[in-house]
């Protein structure tokens, strides 16, 4: 009865949190940016500094040249941390800089192509030159999706098999197969393009999008399986230890047990590999080409890309195919966006189940 009671009276107090940030502090540090942005903007007008690095840099050494000031009265430790914290974090917001310079220049130039019928719409009667109510990219999304479902029927399955034999079976090949996958996921697009382009385009004496699909196949391997591998390393041993004692077979085991528990994580291997390879060039260059109109045969012939109808449009070199060249690079980057979004939550859930089930088994062997 005692316990109970002290656990009723400090159930609605909540932990205090010294090292968190209050409103004010975060409200203080926001108008002191503000005016440091000026101050570096003044100094740029003022000095040769210039443009937007220019301004960085005053910026960078206005707020070295305060945290000096505050820390005057402290140790020689404590100003050499503030004044590392200030550099270090100028350096993380610098390495951030050049993500958000892309993103913005492929929104703000690819925007002006965009119009309902982009998206459904092909180039057979229209040239890069037509206006921008005509045409759209509508083929090359099409046999984007087709060629990278492809390669996803053809990987996630190596690759789950892969990450089994890693982490289960830990047979006498497991060096080897570990070898194969690192050492695949180093070779150059181009080259897994010439591969197929020698063993498949010759051998059917034509492009098509199968080719296509292969060709990325090779690169969305090691990505499915690597990533597979570490899933499935969250696991608790001790889910195996329960198939085991109830009379499963190991194969039994991974397959009933092991697989179902991470099965969303198994799904983000599958978008993370997809996201790797579909905006690759170079492989689809050599096995798929490119086409102006909807194709829906991958073994009927060349098939378009987002990849190859940037690429096209970017060779014509005029204002109007150059701009239809930075909407498809939208287009492309949203995609890739879209499925690092998706990937993330689901590999956020796995892990929170695997963490759950963990505790799970726990509770049941300290019962038992």
């Amino acid at each position: 009865m005692n316990t109970n009671a002290a656990a009723d009276q400090f159930q609605g107090i909540e932990p205090l949190r010294p090292w968190a940030i209050t409103r004010s502090a975060r409200l203080k540090n926001l108008l002191r940016s503000l005016v440091f942005a000026f101050v570096a903007f003044v100094v740029t007008l003022v000095t040769p500094l210039a443009n937007i690095d220019g301004w960085a840099f005053a910026f960078l050494l206005v707020n070295v040249a305060w945290v000096v000031g505050q820390t005057a009265r402290l140790g020689a430790k404590e100003r050499r941390d503030a004044v590392l914290r200030v550099v270090l974090t100028s350096l993380a917001v610098l390495a951030f800089v050049p993500w958000l310079s892309i993103f913005l220049t492929v929104l703000l130039k690819g925007y002006t192509a965009i119009y309902p019928g982009y998206f459904f719409s092909d180039m057979r009667t229209s040239t890069p030159e037509d206006e921008f109510n005509i045409g759209g990219a509508g083929h090359a999304i099409v046999g984007s999706l087709i060629m990278v479902a492809i390669a996803t029927v053809i990987t996630l399955p190596l690759g789950i098999l892969s990450g089994i034999y890693l982490t289960e079976v830990r047979g006498r090949m497991t060096f080897l197969v570990r070898f194969i996958v690192q050492s695949m996921a180093g070779v150059p697009s181009v080259v897994a393009g010439l591969f197929i382009f020698t063993t498949v385009v010759q051998l059917m004496g034509k492009y098509s999008g199968i080719a296509g699909g292969l060709a990325l196949a090779v690169l969305m391997l090691p990505t499915v399986s690597r990533t597979a591998e570490e899933v499935l390393k969250l696991v608790p041993d001790d889910l195996r230890s329960a198939g085991y004692a109830l009379g499963a077979r190991q194969w039994r085991t991974a397959i009933m047990v092991v697989l179902p528990t991470v099965k969303s994580g198994l799904i983000t291997a599958g978008i993370l590999g997809v996201a790797r390879v579909i905006g690759e060039t170079a492989p689809l260059l050599l096995t798929s080409l490119n086409t102006n109109g909807f194709v829906w045969n991958p073994v009927g012939g060349t098939v378009a890309s987002l990849p190859t109808y940037i690429f096209s449009m970017f060779m014509y070199g005029t204002e109007y195919s150059t701009s239809r060249a930075w909407t498809g690079s939208l287009v492309l980057l949203a995609l890739v966006f879209g499925f690092f979004v998706l990937a993330r939550r689901l590999g956020a859930t796995a892990t929170q189940k695997a963490q759950t089930d963990s505790r799970k088994a726990k509770k049941l062997k300290k019962k038992s």
